[in-house]
């Protein structure tokens, strides 16, 4: 309840302190600070494999309910983090600009609408938030109110809408066959039949396009026209990552689909993986191509999750943690480049090492993790994804994921070497000390998540557990 209704109620707020911005970005903070103490609390019920379940009984099967479970609590410990961090960066970034009181406003609704769909038992209530999600992305995405803006918003806005249209049509099928709306009821009434076909490609549908996959990708990297804080929010840690939750909440916790239906999504994943790697090899906007990247970087992640095997949903969901940081981090590098450079085209740039020295170090250590480099954490994530493919008899797809990584590789260091390395072409300086520390503390997280990959990986294991039933 704290982790859901704090950020959600509070971000009213945050816009009657107009009069005092510090307070405001005080609170704004403490809002964010307390979905992830609220989440944070709950680990060690789910790590003894408990869930703790509010529930409202309402008419006509709208009941409100709320359900943690170890994916649930994984994830919004994730949002949760990242957001806190991306808050803290935005008060040195976003004091340069106008219309802050409804920056904070719909960044800290985000993540509260977030919370509510991470936590959400009820197909009606999970929908809701989702929605709530769109909207304030419309409006973080057109925040600089420039024409071309605004039109890049609209398209977001469209795209994803429509696609949640298409969602809620499946959800409807979901209730013609079951008569609920209640996850838990749904789980049970289909433990043995797999769901219709339509209401499953109607709610792929959904999740394939707030997720920015192939073919509904291109509203994201025309979303970078955002604030940078405004692209890592939604391209890192939570926007496109509420389809990767969604779809393992429902395909993998909830219904049964068939093993074609999972070899059918391996597929479109692994055509958005090179498709979008591709795009971001030619590409010169340097927000763009990290969005791309993005793009292709979610592929892996329902590799893992459409694998079925136990390795392969636990590197999904290490994924969804390591890309979180990693590309949060550059996203945030990218917004320093951007705000003390004044352009996003990387052929103006270069030879930045010499004079953000941090900023560079962290942009590298990032892209280190993005790359699937050891130690960082991105490698076990990578390697855990590959190998529930190959495990599952996927082989050929797995190769053309190893293709992608590959191509990843040259993508990020050809976006380091003209960003950071031979002559200087701009004068800059770093960013504002806490900006700097922000993405300083991302970068260290990069690396130390994977060397110490133990805790987080022992509780992807018992999320998956209680995902698949299978007990400690």
């Amino acid at each position: 309840m704290l982790a859901v209704f704090v950020p959600t109620l509070g971000a009213f707020v945050l816009p009657l302190m107009a009069s005092a911005p510090r307070l405001r970005n005080a609170l704004a903070f403490v809002f964010v600070l307390a979905a992830l103490v609220g989440s944070l609390a709950l680990v060690p019920t789910v790590l003894s494999g408990r869930t703790v379940d509010v529930r409202l009984n309402l008419p006509l099967g709208l009941n409100f309910v709320l359900h943690a479970d170890g994916l649930a609590v994984f994830m919004a410990i994730v949002s949760s983090l990242l957001s806190t961090i991306i808050v803290l960066f935005s008060t040195g970034y976003i004091r340069h600009y106008d219309y802050q009181n409804e920056y904070y406003l719909m960044v800290v609704l985000f993540l509260g609408a977030m919370m509510g769909l991470v936590y959400a038992g009820n197909l009606i209530l999970l929908y809701v938030f989702w929605e709530i999600t769109a909207i304030a992305s419309w409006r973080l995405i057109g925040f600089f109110r420039e024409k071309q803006h605004v039109i890049r918003a609209d398209k977001a806005f469209l795209v994803t809408v429509f696609g949640a249209l298409a969602m809620l049509l499946g959800f409807v099928g979901v209730y013609v066959q079951t008569g609920s709306f209640d996850l838990e009821a749904i789980r049970t009434t289909l433990k043995a039949a797999p769901l219709g076909t339509l209401a499953v490609v109607l709610i792929l549908a959904g999740i394939l396009s707030k997720s920015a996959t192939l073919p509904f990708h291109t509203w994201l990297p025309d979303a970078g026209v955002a604030p940078s804080p405004v692209t890592a929010l939604l391209h890192a840690a939570v926007l496109v990552k509420i389809g990767v939750y969604v779809f393992a909440r429902l395909f993998i916790v909830t219904f049964t689909i068939t093993p074609e239906c999972h070899t059918a999504i391996l597929w479109v994943a692994a055509a958005s993986a090179l498709v979008s790697a591709g795009a971001a090899m030619i590409d010169t906007d340097l927000k763009r191509i990290i969005a791309y990247s993005t793009v292709s970087q979610i592929a892996f992640i329902f590799l893992g999750l459409a694998s079925g095997t136990v390795i392969g949903i636990a590197g999904g969901l290490l994924y969804i943690l390591m890309h979180g940081i990693a590309k949060g981090g550059l996203f945030l590098c990218a917004g320093i480049v951007e705000q003390n450079t004044h352009t996003k085209d990387i052929r103006q740039l270069g030879g930045l090492l010499k004079t953000m020295p941090i900023t560079a170090i962290a942009f590298l250590f990032c892209a280190l993790s993005v790359m699937g480099v050891p130690p960082f954490g991105g490698f076990f994530s990578k390697y855990m994804v590959l190998s529930g493919a190959v495990e599952s008899g996927q082989w050929w797809i797995a190769l053309v994921f190893v293709v992608g990584a590959f191509m990843t590789i040259v993508y990020l260091l050809r976006l380091f070497n003209m960003i950071f390395l031979g002559d200087l072409k701009k004068e800059a300086k770093e960013g504002s000390p806490v900006m700097v520390a922000c993405v300083a503390v991302l970068a260290v997280l990069a690396l130390v998540s994977g060397i110490l990959i133990s805790p987080s990986a022992e509780f992807a294991r018992t999320a998956v557990q209680q995902m698949l039933g299978t007990g400690q």
